[in-house]
């Protein structure tokens, strides 16, 4: 006789019941209930699921595929009942997110006249789908609830989910749609550029612009920047000059700054919104390590031991939003033990640290870099953080406090760290000086990390190895990947970024390099010889090992 092993399903109804409870007290979904506590992949959480409500599955790749039927289902209840309604070969299909929603199965026999089959979706794969179709319809249509009415409190607009649509205009509703949901999919910029005839709305996520919509009217696009400028306090019948502003709003309870800039173009205005979220970042920058990063092992003992010097100077550099100030801030809470006077002044300062003095640049009333590091001297510092070195009197200043005992944080703007070196000789500072005081350099940049919900193994061709600067052996060593894009990443193939590092430590052959002139070729060999590891090496080291694709390294360093 053969005896037939059986196995124990992965999801019974006890558990979905214990779920279900959970779920109903934190106010958050089942499904999410399940993948936060009980371990279920997304894949198998879907399957045991359809197999106990007895529905079957749609994919992220199927939602594409079917044809959304908002006539007979509103995009607005849509989104509000976490369900759409699809047409296939003459039938509907009822796709749902979360079908443990109270009173959901009554609601769509009264509201849905047409009978329809219903069919398990994942919420994530969901919202991806709405977000896509967001791109021409979210700030147009009735979106949301019409139960409160959007107010202004202390200055600050309530943006909250229920708050927006009632009781407001047209254009009001595109632009408050258009903040909330930038900051719920954690763009760090909002791009409204006017076209002819028409406004593209992009935001910035992980580094990159994504297009989110177009929409059609000139009128319209001057409606917007004006009303982007009342909100910010500038001057809406001025349209031929660069403007600068910034509001507050509350999303969800917790208040999120917008650094506004309005910038004339030859089809009107365009507006880019910084968002800021002061909240977030703190409680990013609560227990902020080196280690939460993303660097390497290698570079993070590197940097520590920059940090952990008793005095000189630590030059971070990069461009802009490459995550310089971050590393710095994490660098200076490890060494912050209580036992030194820490003292930083920043423009702005994006976020508090413990434990430390923190003073804002005021251009407006004379408290500039250099004004306020001379104060600082007299303020008996062990360890000085300069926001970013700006102009030759900064600079001197920062090199003459990292010469007399301090050790000095600070960044400036340049593509590498030998760039570094050119910026300090452009400004007329004593080469002399400036390699006495400097302890070492650290250029960085933020790479993309490969969405693990989607990502396959896909060999690019032999064309695009090539002219990465990779033979076909060397292929061989490498782990390609890339994101198909999910629900997860917004459809993007990318979730999250990691930094990495080109580190150059001053030793007595690169100082005296530095000091007689030597080409940036000479000092680029004896920072190999001494191990610097380039920008370049670091990404394609996280191309090996599977983190990020080919296509991200290219995008973020340039091939030598």
């Amino acid at each position: 006789m053969h005896s037939e092993a059986v196995t124990k399903p992965l999801l019974d109804l006890a558990q979905l019941t214990q779920a279900r409870q959970q779920a109903m007290a934190r106010k958050i979904t089942v499904v999410k209930v399940l993948e936060d506590e009980g371990g279920f992949s997304p894949y198998d959480l879907m399957q045991e699921l359809g197999r106990l409500l007895h529905m079957p599955i749609l994919k992220m790749e199927e939602l594409h595929t079917l044809q959304p039927v908002y006539e007979e289902l509103t995009f607005a209840e849509a989104i509000t009942q976490q369900c759409v309604l699809f047409q296939r070969d003459g039938n509907y299909l009822l796709a749902v997110g979360d079908p443990f929603l109270p009173n959901l199965r009554s609601w769509v026999e009264e509201y849905i006249s047409v009978i329809a089959e219903w069919y398990l979706v994942h919420p994530a794969d969901l919202a991806a789908f709405f977000a896509q179709q967001e791109k021409s319809m979210r700030a147009m249509d009735n979106v949301l609830p019409a139960e409160q009415q959007s107010f202004v409190q202390d200055g600050i607009e309530d943006l909250s989910l229920k708050t927006i649509h009632e009781g407001t205009s047209h254009v009001v509703r595109l632009v408050h749609s258009t903040l909330y949901d930038a900051h719920k999919s954690q763009a760090s910029d909002i791009h409204l550029e006017t076209a002819p005839g028409a406004l593209a709305i992009k935001y910035r996520i992980d580094g990159v612009l994504t297009m989110i919509g177009v929409m059609q009217g000139t009128d319209l696009a001057e409606q917007v920047i004006s009303r982007i400028k009342v909100m910010s306090d500038l001057d809406i019948a001025e349209r031929r000059v660069p403007q600068d502003g910034r509001f507050k709003v509350s999303i969800q309870g917790r208040e999120i700054d917008f650094r506004v800039s309005i910038m004339p173009s030859i089809f009107g205005e365009d507006a880019v919104l910084r968002i800021l979220d002061r909240q977030a970042l703190a409680d990013h920058v609560e227990g902020l390590t080196l280690n939460q990063l993303g660097f390497d092992q290698s570079a993070i003992a590197t940097i520590r031991r920059l940090s952990a010097e008793p005095y000189g100077m630590l030059l971070v550099t990069g461009p802009t939003g490459s995550g310089k100030t971050t590393s710095l801030y994490a660098a200076i809470s490890e060494v912050n033990q209580g036992d030194d006077k820490i003292i930083t002044i920043e423009d702005p300062i994006e976020y508090q640290l413990p434990g430390v003095l923190q003073i804002p640049v005021n251009e407006k009333k004379g408290l500039t870099f250099a004004r306020g590091l001379r104060s600082i001297l007299r303020h008996d510092p062990d360890k000085i953080m300069v926001g970013e070195i700006r102009d030759a009197e900064t600079a001197q200043i920062a090199i003459q406090a990292a010469l007399t005992g301090h050790l000095v944080f600070t960044t400036v703007h340049a593509n590498n760290v030998f760039d570094v070196i050119g910026r300090f000789s452009h400004m007329g500072v004593d080469p002399y000086s400036f390699v006495s005081a400097l302890n070492g350099i650290v250029a960085q940049r933020l790479v993309r990390q490969l969405c693990m919900h989607c990502v396959v193994d896909e060999r690019p061709s032999d064309e695009m190895i090539l002219e990465s600067g990779i033979s076909l052996e060397q292929a061989e060593q490498y782990h390609f990947r890339v994101g198909r894009g999910c629900g997860q990443c917004r459809g993007s193939g990318y979730k999250g970024r990691n930094a990495i590092a080109e580190i150059l430590l001053l030793n007595d052959e690169i100082r005296e390099l530095i000091i007689s002139q030597a080409t940036i070729r000479r000092i680029k060999e004896a920072a190999r010889q001494n191990g610097t590891r380039f920008l370049r090496e670091a990404a394609l080291d996280r191309v090996k090992a599977g983190q990020t694709s080919l296509q991200e390294a290219n995008r973020v360093t340039i091939v030598a």
